[in-house]
């Protein structure tokens, strides 16, 4: 069963291959992701879903394919495959955001100046980019805290940073890569909500790679993965 919401994909991936060396790791996957929508992607370690996120995402190219992102605006969607390099970059820093399981943050930089960073990177004044900053921060549980370090926040405190960086651009697609694969069950279980929170009813899509069934089972649509191949598509229990 396809689980996905109707209307019109935000991101859309056709007949997706990637080889590494003489070993396949997707097989001519096709994948639509809609506004609103929270696809898990699940498969056992090597299964492709990795892969298939950095393909979403413009890190890699596919061998063969293409993925097209819906361009705000416009009923035009760009083809994110045939880019270069440096469109493809730009297209990270504004239409999509990022959370890693380890979040990937700067540990010499403050909370603020690591979600303002990426503002500034996009031309934001500092001034203006510390106040956005903060006001991300806040809306995530962590006023007052701008000022801390990433070693001087709990895990759960610095993933709820690695969100407000990921979506303070205003991102229109969030990938999250193992998002709480260091955290405990009830962090997790928080740090899942505001992932929901960030979609629910903002027109963004989220997809989370994870290979825990929990962390599936928050989210609208379940995607799994075999030997680089879609095997299931069903729907999710959303909390």
């Amino acid at each position: 069963m396809n689980a996905s919401l109707p209307g019109a994909p935000l991101l859309a991936a056709a007949n997706l291959t990637k080889s590494y060396g003489n070993s396949p790791a997707l097989t001519g996957v096709s994948l639509e992701v809609r506004p609103g929508e929270a696809t898990a992607v699940m498969g056992a370690s090597g299964s492709g879903k990795t892969t298939l996120l950095h393909c979403l995402a413009g890190i890699i190219l596919p061998d063969t394919g293409s993925v097209r992102l819906l361009s705000a605006g416009s009923d035009a969607p760009a083809e994110i495959t045939s880019l270069d390099d440096a469109a493809r970059s730009a297209l990270r820093r504004t239409e999509f955001g990022f959370v890693f399981q380890q979040g990937l943050l700067i540990p010499e930089l403050t909370a603020g100046e690591n979600v303002a960073l990426a503002l500034m990177l996009n031309g934001t004044a500092r001034p203006v980019a510390e106040q956005q900053a903060a006001a991300a921060l806040a809306a995530l549980g962590l006023a007052g805290m701008e000022g801390r370090r990433i070693g001087e926040l709990s895990g759960g405190q610095a993933q709820r940073v690695a969100i407000a960086r990921a979506q303070v651009n205003g991102a229109r697609v969030l990938f999250a890569d193992e998002p709480t694969g260091a955290l405990d069950s009830r962090t997790s279980a928080d740090v899942m909500a505001l992932l929901l929170q960030s979609v629910a009813g903002t027109g963004r899509a989220l997809v989370v790679v994870t290979h825990d069934p929990e962390v599936a089972r928050w989210c609208s649509r379940v995607v799994t993965l075999a030997d680089g191949r879609i095997v299931a598509d069903t729907a999710g229990v959303v909390r």
